[in-house]
């Protein structure tokens, strides 16, 4: 028999995060990005009833980064079905970070418990930490639940890459950001995957 080689914390800390289990929650986080390949994502997991708001995060415009601003996809909003008053734009956002920090913010300000975080795959890690880094950083116990959106090919061309090599750019950031204090470390994202676990009601 071979030897049992044990899985590291990054590997735990995606396994989880891919198979992260949603539940009702108050709010639908569509991160700005990666072109129009996210929102038909949030707008599944609103029709089928996950949570009654979709916020879209983010305010920058850069086509070359995949950036495309909310004033393209607030009509692909509306014309899949979701009325206007379930729609909230968080404007001043200009990168994971600040969007992290606005989004958080909104959280306490709304009494909102529970947010279902909506980014590309490859994205999606590091979202997850830069998010939990800023509830950790306000002291609070708001449940992040990780929705990435799923059927994107690997390999098809876009213009800021494709999801195959935005995912090692990915971790590459996650290391560099680590070492400025700005993401939750893969130990401190699987203890609050405990925890999430821990205060369901079932």
């Amino acid at each position: 028999m071979g030897k049992f080689l044990m899985l590291t914390e990054r590997e735990i800390f995606i396994t989880l995060v891919d198979n992260d289990l949603i539940r009702t929650s108050d709010a639908i986080i569509l991160l700005e990005g990666d072109g129009f390949n996210r929102y038909r994502h949030a707008v599944k997991l609103f029709q089928e009833k996950w949570a009654p708001l979709i916020v879209f995060s983010g305010g920058i415009t850069d086509y070359a980064y995949g950036s495309f601003p909310y004033a393209e996809i607030k009509p692909l909003l509306l014309q899949a079905g979701i009325p206007e008053e379930n729609l909230y734009h968080e404007v001043r956002s200009l990168n994971t970070r600040e969007q992290a920090e606005e989004i958080i913010k909104l959280c306490l300000q709304r009494d909102w418990k529970k947010i279902i975080l909506v980014a590309s795959p490859y994205h999606q890690y590091r979202a997850y930490l830069t998010f939990l880094k800023s509830v950790q950083e306000a002291e609070a116990e708001i449940v992040i639940y990780n929705a990435p959106v799923d059927q994107l090919e690997w390999f098809t061309p876009q213009p800021w890459g494709d999801r195959y090599s935005c995912l090692q750019q990915e971790f590459d950031r996650i290391e560099k950001y680590s070492v400025l204090g700005h993401l939750a470390t893969y130990s401190e994202a699987i203890a609050y995957q405990k925890w999430k676990e821990s205060i369901v009601s079932y």
